[in-house]
């Protein structure tokens, strides 16, 4: 038996979560397919979260065309969907002539790109700007429209108003194969995965790393993924946040960029070195690249309050560095949305907006639905909460006190809630992207057991049945001892 929708999307990255959210207002149903069993576990949560504001690629590119639209649009989509953004401005740092003639050319592609106010500075600015850059720096470039989000919070929020307004997402839903039937306008596509088939009119590719194989499933362009690997380290908390800080970018690269965090934590990131697809190992060499570049660019970061590296792969199409978005020249009704590497955080909302363009091209009829709701009301987060917020939720419910995560401040009612949202967290690490419980300095070291117990209760499972992260990642194996 056959589910049957308008438009199917398949990946539920940050790209795949930003088209539903943006599809979801017209009188279209639409199911979200992904493979694995959770929200952004591609190249959306190996991420450094940075919106970079569009002065970076070349102006005859389409990541040009969408990057500075994006970062515009994420002012609205933070108000509207209720997830964390600080747009804070950033500076490249130039040390010497040759640096400041990059500078000047980055300058100029902001300039046609549309990315407003950049201009070039000198050291009383840029230690004005950031009293913790290099005193080395010459020069830098100011761009005052860069931020930052978590990755994974935007696509969890785009998401669930996704799903509020109608939007069918299924998890652990692998596509297998496509059959396409019809042919040109009257095309009809068939995906078949493991928890059943999805019919649709338009199938869109927004699967990331897979996207290569899911449009040569559906009879599509033949093109091949490479896996641009990067590694990023986490630091602790610190006092005040970092703007973020690039060095001049190379051809394939922005560069080791240090950067703030909205939850206030410094992030290294990234390298970039082609590895074989799927490795998400972190290397040694990688991370002291990591670290000897941040140096650099901040000399007195204490690199010694590490407290997580990690490792995920950039969706490159081989063979060209842009994106590639619209409709497929060999089968109709097929939508790409593919080769979304940096910038696609930051390019993500006009994406989804461009998306909508291309469909409506090809003879969508998008109606706006009259109950659509863009609004999506952010959890309660305890920690960031005033106190009469706090002594409210206490009274409301005693297990808004019982503190489970001690490094970030998590109450159980909090995890209840991230697990009972739709769609909620059904892992370890679902909880974590939600909630931020284990996200701390002790990295799940004192509350991953609790986090277990109650996944297992409000799941109606056993703890041994309760996974990390995707299929076959168990935590548990025999008797536990009760938890007090």
């Amino acid at each position: 038996m056959a589910e049957t929708f308008d438009i199917a999307i398949v990946g539920a990255g940050i790209t795949g979560c930003a088209i539903a959210r943006q599809l979801a207002r017209f009188d279209q149903s639409i199911c979200v397919v992904e493979a694995a069993n959770d929200i952004a576990l591609g190249a959306s949560k190996a991420n450094g979260g940075l919106v970079h504001a569009g002065y970076d690629p070349a102006p005859s590119t389409v990541k040009a065309q969408v990057n500075a639209r994006g970062c515009e649009l994420y002012g609205t989509w933070a108000q509207e969907l209720g997830f964390l953004f600080r747009r804070t401005g950033s500076m490249v740092l130039g040390f010497n002539d040759k640096d400041r003639t990059h500078l000047e050319q980055l300058r100029c592609n902001g300039h046609i790109n549309g990315v407003p106010e950049l201009s070039i500075v000198g050291p009383d600015r840029i230690h004005e700007l950031e009293p913790r850059a290099s005193a080395d720096a010459t020069c830098a470039l100011w761009c005052p429209s860069t931020g930052f989000v978590d990755p994974f919070e935007v696509a969890i929020a785009a998401l669930e108003n996704a799903v509020a307004n109608g939007v069918t997402f299924m998890r652990s839903a692998s596509v297998e194969a496509i059959e396409v039937a019809g042919s040109g306008d009257d095309a009809r596509f068939t995906l078949a995965t493991p928890v059943g088939n999805v019919r649709c009119r338009y199938l869109i590719n927004a699967a990331g790393n897979g996207a290569a194989d899911i449009s040569h499933m559906a009879g599509a362009e033949e093109f091949q993924m490479v896996w641009r690997q990067g590694n990023i380290v986490v630091l602790d908390k610190e006092p005040r946040t970092l703007m973020p800080l690039y060095p001049v970018p190379t051809p394939v690269s922005k560069g080791v960029i240090v950067t703030g965090t909205v939850h206030g934590n410094t992030v290294i990131t990234a390298t970039a070195a082609v590895r074989e697809p799927g490795d998400t190992q972190t290397y040694a060499s990688d991370v002291n690249a990591l670290l000897t570049g941040a140096r650099k660019l901040v000399p007195d970061l204490d690199t010694r309050r590490v407290v997580r590296a990690f490792a995920g792969g950039r969706p490159v199409i081989q063979g060209t560095n842009d994106f590639f978005i619209g409709q497929s020249a060999v089968v109709p009704g097929l939508f790409q949305a593919a080769g979304i590497q940096s910038p696609g955080v930051a390019s993500a909302p006009a994406i989804a907006e461009r998306m909508e363009q291309v469909l409506r091209n090809a003879g969508a009829e998008l109606h706006e639905r009259a109950d659509w709701n863009p609004i999506r009301h952010a959890p309660d987060d305890f920690d960031r909460a005033p106190l009469v917020r706090k002594e409210e939720l206490i009274e409301s419910d005693p297990a808004w006190g019982q503190i489970v995560c001690r490094c970030e401040t998590v109450p159980e009612a909090e995890i209840v809630a991230a697990i009972r949202c739709q769609p909620g967290a059904v892992s370890v690490e679902g909880v974590k992207r939600r909630c931020r419980a284990g996200m701390g300095r002790c990295q799940s070291g004192f509350c991953q057991s609790r986090v277990v117990a109650i996944l297992a209760r409000e799941l109606g499972c056993d703890p041994s049945e309760v996974l990390l992260e995707d299929a076959g990642s168990w935590l548990v194996e025999g008797p536990l001892k009760g938890v007090r």
